[in-house]
């Protein structure tokens, strides 16, 4: 059954008196949740970045094809079903009967050119160097669409799950929730959800009051009371979350895989040596990083790929098997011969917040002891290094290797480039893998990255909210909090 649309004002009229009548506290009413960031403003992923509320709007009012459901499968969305053939080239997609939030009917044609604005010149899509697979999209019929592909990916769909993929038409989407925003966040409605005979047991979709602020007011709100979910943290403000003696079993964090280190943004000076990069990255001790970040399951990571992905054996240095004095006498040695007597000094841009800090004390902790000083300068100043913080998108190694293309990184290798290109176009996964894992050989002896660990995600989760899940791309719909009653 098709959803009848709802209108702008009424839509309006319902958030002004679910706001009125102080919702917070009302457990029947909707679910609060405070999302770390900025406004909470439905943007364009091909022209800015998304932070938490931006993104968690998209996921909301603006689906894709598909998305995750909670524990970061994929589930219909936009298409109720698709076709993969049998060569794993061609993607046949058949939209669900959705609507535009003025009614008129979501068509394959709009979704086409809304996937096609992804991949154009002019898009910053983050996810844009990964869709460099994508062949061809074309519109069959006005409900059915097919992406072909220059070589398979298995896991194609996370990308397309991704809030940077949703499809958004002259700034709005077409549900499952509709928004109305205003001084004090925004007001998002349920549309009624489409189901079919398997679906009878659904439980009605709840509506949600989300505001995107700081950290410390997103923290103080639920531990009052007067919010049932925060979204959005990281390592920056996670001293935060813990310094507000919210209850220990709220505090939840997602297993995401991803890049957390340092990212070379220069190379001139000591810095077009690799044996110097290489040196700042053996001189950290990692697990003492991870230690004092306490997050359950939390490894070092010395390697630019996780485990994980389709390279089985990521490439590891071959200093990782040292012992930490070893590794920092032979990093003195290096950083000795190549300054030649004269201090080497660093500036490291990080991003603001407690936790990134703590990261950085460790740093120069660890640098000065073989003769680099280290200075922490703000995010966008001139740097050496910026600290890097994202989750991977897929669970492909592709995402990795090719943050560090001649392209993206001042510190690369064009062998790598082409090795990576060949991978792109590979017809058979070992062809694909082997020009993978020569990618990421070249760099590790390269050194364009200091790994330190996976990133950290964490969230706080009310006991109302029985459906959350932790999961390892860190996003949850927001349809999947409250658990289905059985």
């Amino acid at each position: 059954m098709t959803a009848k649309p709802i209108s702008f004002a009424l839509v309006a009229t319902m958030a002004g008196l679910l706001l009125l009548s102080g919702c917070d506290r009302q457990e029947g009413g909707p679910i609060v949740v405070s999302a770390i960031g900025g406004p909470v403003v439905l943007r364009n992923p091909n022209q800015v970045p998304l932070d938490s509320p931006s993104a968690l709007l998209a996921q909301t009012t603006a689906q894709g094809l598909v998305r995750f459901e909670a524990s970061g499968q994929i589930e219909p969305a936009l298409a109720q079903r698709w076709i993969v053939s049998d060569d794993g080239l061609r993607y046949t997609f058949r939209l669900s009967g959705a609507n535009w939030a003025d009614g008129a009917k979501v068509t394959a044609a709009q979704v086409v050119a809304r996937l096609k604005a992804t991949t154009a010149p002019g898009s910053r899509n983050r996810l844009k160097p990964l869709l460099g697979v994508i062949d061809e999209i074309i519109g069959m019929t006005d409900d059915v669409l097919e992406i072909s592909l220059k070589s398979p990916r298995p896991n194609f769909l996370q990308l397309l799950a991704q809030p940077e993929m949703a499809i958004i038409r002259n700034g709005h989407g077409s549900g499952p929730y509709l928004a109305s925003s205003g001084d004090d966040g925004a007001l998002l409605l349920a549309l009624p959800k489409r189901r079919d005979d398997r679906d009878d047991a659904a439980p009605p979709q709840p509506n949600l009051h989300v505001r995107g602020e700081g950290a410390a007011l997103a923290v103080a709100r639920f531990r009052a009371g007067r919010a049932h979910y925060v979204t959005g943290g990281t390592t920056g403000d996670l001293l935060v979350a813990r310094a507000g003696q919210t209850p220990p079993q709220a505090l939840r964090f997602d297993p995401v895989a991803g890049l957390f280190g340092l990212a070379f943004a220069r190379r001139d000076g000591p810095l077009a040596d690799a044996k110097v990069r290489a040196a700042l990255s053996m001189a950290i001790d990692r697990t003492s990083l991870v230690a004092d970040l306490a997050v359950p399951g939390l490894q070092p990571r010395s390697s630019l790929l996780p485990p994980g992905t389709e390279v089985q054996q990521p490439a590891v240095p071959e200093w990782a098997g040292q012992v930490i004095d070893q590794r920092r006498h032979e990093a003195e040695q290096a950083i000795a011969a190549a300054s030649a007597g004269s201090p080497i000094r660093l500036r490291v841009a990080l991003p603001p917040g407690p936790g990134y800090r703590v990261v950085f004390a460790h740093l120069r902790r660890d640098w000065r002891q073989i003769g680099v000083e280290a200075v922490a300068v703000a995010p966008q100043a001139p740097a050496d290094l910026r600290l890097i913080d994202q989750v991977a998108p897929v669970t492909m190694a592709s995402w990795y290797l090719r943050s560090f293309t001649c392209s993206a990184s001042p510190i690369c290798s064009p062998e790598a480039d082409a090795a990576m290109d060949a991978a792109r176009i590979a017809l058979n996964r070992q062809d694909r893998r082997d020009g993978l894992v020569e990618a990421d050989l070249l760099l590790r002896d390269l050194t364009p990255f200091i790994p330190l660990t996976a990133p950290v995600r964490w969230s706080l989760v009310s006991p109302r909210l029985t459906g959350f899940q932790a999961n390892v791309f860190g996003l949850h719909a927001a349809d999947g909090l409250i658990m289905a009653r059985r």
